[in-house]
């Protein structure tokens, strides 16, 4: 498979527990012949503020964001959050070569697969 392929994931409402929001934020996952790539917004976080584990074939993504005055700010942006998502990834993935990078309130997690779970091209002799 060339091409990339997308699922999109919808976010559910956020709850609060005490003074944090606890979301689940909105997600992309793309898929192509060398790896599995999770998108995740991620508002308003920084690097010391995301936790990625991948443990028993599962991906979690646990991230906070701490605001420390909103002020009168409505948005939700703008308040304190922790996000929060966890996925079971697809048997294949080298556990020992993912990689994760976060830019401008975006996470981004590589997956790589495992080569033995790559599609090759066999070439044809002939004789």
């Amino acid at each position: 498979m060339n091409d990339l392929t997308t699922k999109k994931q919808e976010s559910a409402p956020a709850r609060v527990e005490s003074e944090r929001a606890v979301v689940r934020p909105r997600v992309d996952v793309l898929e192509n012949e060398a790896e599995y790539l999770v998108i995740a917004d991620v508002p308003g976080v920084t690097k010391d503020g995301v936790d990625v584990q991948f443990r028993d074939g599962e991906l979690r993504l646990e991230a906070r964001r701490t605001v420390l005055d909103p002020g009168p700010a409505l948005l939700e942006e703008s308040r304190s959050a922790d996000y929060r998502r966890a996925f079971a990834m697809p048997d294949g993935v080298d556990a020992d070569k993912i990689e994760a990078e976060l830019a401008n309130g975006v996470l981004k997690v590589h997956l790589p697969k495992a080569a033995a779970k790559r599609a090759r091209r066999i070439d044809v002799r002939a004789s």
